[in-house]
């Protein structure tokens, strides 16, 4: 628990330096406060492994397309939401809108163009989301949907929105796959952080143009099947693949 704590300690206090030192990108090009946004889930990576001795193993990496796509990841802990941005050459994530409201880190996410989701304004709302992330695929960049839309306990049955399928069916570009084993090493609403290695794995991306209900069975399928795989591997604490990126 110790290392627990000092590693959260640390990683609120090195955050908010990130923040305030960075705060010139404000003015600066996007291009260089995206790079310092991934400098830091690169850093907070290491904290982590140093302090609490949880590392990151990388599979099929190779598999993400060089241009735009959309990607669906399992969501299991706020480890996501820094530790995914360094895996990505431009990713521009799907965010509630109130996260937008939070000062610095609000102001950085619009600097950094993440697209908002308004879930209480209905149709309105969504033809606006449509209409920001269409441009972020314009501009030839990663879009990162949680398709369940929340932090999922490792293990729960899974409860994906129609947010993903009509992002597929709209964008018409290849979706891929992202299963993780995260939960299990930083458990979400808990201050615990645990030692081990947290797997993400790329899945070959699902071409567009399939009808709905066979794009949503394939990318839960995809995504679930793997996610209890690595659960089951991380439990029983089996060796590590050997095709890994480190960071």
């Amino acid at each position: 628990m110790a290392r627990s704590l000092l590693f959260n300690v640390l990683f609120y206090v090195t955050t908010t330096l990130f923040v305030v030192l960075g705060s010139p990108l404000f003015f600066a090009p996007r291009s260089w406060a995206m790079a310092a946004l991934a400098v830091h889930g690169r850093f907070e990576l290491w904290l982590l492994k140093i302090i609490v001795g949880t590392r990151l193993e990388v599979r099929g990496h190779e598999k993400l397309p060089k241009g735009a796509c959309l990607v669906a990841a399992k969501h299991q802990s706020a480890w996501e939401t820094f530790a995914l941005i360094p895996l990505f050459r431009d990713p521009a994530l799907l965010m509630k809108r109130e996260l937008f409201w939070i000062p610095f880190h609000g102001w950085f996410s619009k600097k950094f163009q993440m697209i908002p989701v308004d879930r209480e304004r209905g149709p309105a709302a969504l033809r606006a989301m449509l209409r920001e992330t269409k441009k972020r695929v314009a501009d030839g960049r990663e879009i990162i949907i949680f398709p369940e839309g929340t932090r999922r306990p490792p293990g729960a049955p899974p409860d994906y929105k129609t947010g993903v399928v009509l992002l597929y069916e709209a964008l018409a570009i290849p979706c891929v796959p992202v299963a993780l084993n995260s939960g299990l090493f930083w458990p979400r609403r808990s201050l615990l952080r645990k030692p081990g290695t947290v797997v993400v794995e790329f899945f070959d991306p699902i071409a567009p143009g399939l009808p709905q209900t066979e794009f949503l069975a394939r990318l839960i399928d995809s995504i679930e099947t793997a996610s209890n795989r690595l659960l089951a591997e991380a439990k029983a604490k089996e060796p590590a693949s050997s095709a890994t990126i480190n960071l």
